[in-house]
């Protein structure tokens, strides 16, 4: 199943299942009254069916997409691709160390990405710093997790990177990671009662800019040094979500280092079996632009 958010003719936000080309609104309840209740549920496809369904609406160019979050918390875990591990070293020579060390321990890289506010759903903007020089793209699977941290779903996460700052030294990473638009979600969750195999999720990137490809590469979950349920344990010692959480889980697709996002660039990041999440790329003049 796959169940989404839009904003209706009204303005308002929905959660809608997705059909084949339509969406269908579901009624909500004082017990399931967000998609964060649905999620939170023992079994979230159950809870989904049980909700009654408004009409069907047609999907088309007008659809309004809105990113699959409530007031969930967004994480990030990085150096989980030998690809990216290569990409972290290049960076700096300062770097280097860091991220080899980190690829080899048992404890995983994981970072704050975004709260909601910072995320980008389906169609919508993401951001370049107007501060950095040197910028791409990281598409992630991403696990949709319950209050209890469970993996009730997937989506698709572009953990936006400005390598330039990260680069200059490992401690602002926060900088070079969290900021407004930093973090594209969507443009749904594929709900699961069990995941499929790891070879099965497939994950590939296009970039274009006007009429151009400038930049296309795949890779899967299968080539991941980490499993998902060990990314999920280590984010839940000592740490509590009651709204449930997602957790970007690295990427294994970094473009070379010759490779920068421009303004009006669209991101396209395809996972097997979820969808396609389409974001174009903008960059604020100063600090303070919208």
């Amino acid at each position: 199943m796959h169940i989404a958010k839009f904003s209706d003719a009204s303005g308002g936000p929905r959660v809608a299942i997705v059909e084949g080309a339509q969406l269908v609104p579901l009624q909500l309840t004082p017990e399931l009254a967000t998609l964060a209740d649905i999620l939170a549920a023992d079994r979230p496809v159950a809870a989904a069916e049980s909700l009654a369904r408004d009409e069907p609406i047609a999907i088309d160019a007008q659809t309004a997409w809105l990113p699959p979050i409530d007031q969930q918390e967004v994480w990030a875990a990085g150096v989980t691709y030998r690809r990216s591990q290569t990409a972290r070293m290049e960076e700096s020579a300062a770097a280097a160390s860091c991220y080899d060390r980190v690829y080899q321990a048992d404890r995983p890289e994981l970072f704050f990405k975004a709260t909601p506010s910072r995320v980008s759903g389906h169609g919508q903007p993401l951001r370049i710093r107007y501060d950095a020089t040197w910028n791409v793209p990281e598409p992630e699977i991403t696990l949709v997790l319950s209050p209890a941290l469970r993996i009730v779903g997937l989506t698709i996460g572009n953990d936006m990177s400005s390598r330039d700052i990260e680069g200059e030294n490992p401690l602002y990473l926060p900088q070079a990671k969290c900021y407004d638009q930093c973090a594209g979600l969507g443009p749904w969750i594929r709900l699961y009662d069990e995941l499929p195999p790891v070879e099965a999720i497939t994950v590939d990137l296009k970039i274009r800019r006007g009429d151009s490809v400038v930049f296309e590469q795949s890779t899967s979950a299968a080539e991941m040094a980490r499993q998902f349920d060990d990314l999920v344990g280590w984010l839940g010692r000592d740490n509590t979500f009651a709204n449930g959480a997602f957790l970007m889980t690295g990427t294994g697709i970094v473009p070379g280092n010759d490779f920068t996002l421009q303004p009006a660039d669209i991101v396209e990041i395809t996972i097997a079996d979820i969808g396609t999440l389409s974001n174009p790329i903008v960059q604020p003049t100063s600090p303070t632009a919208p």
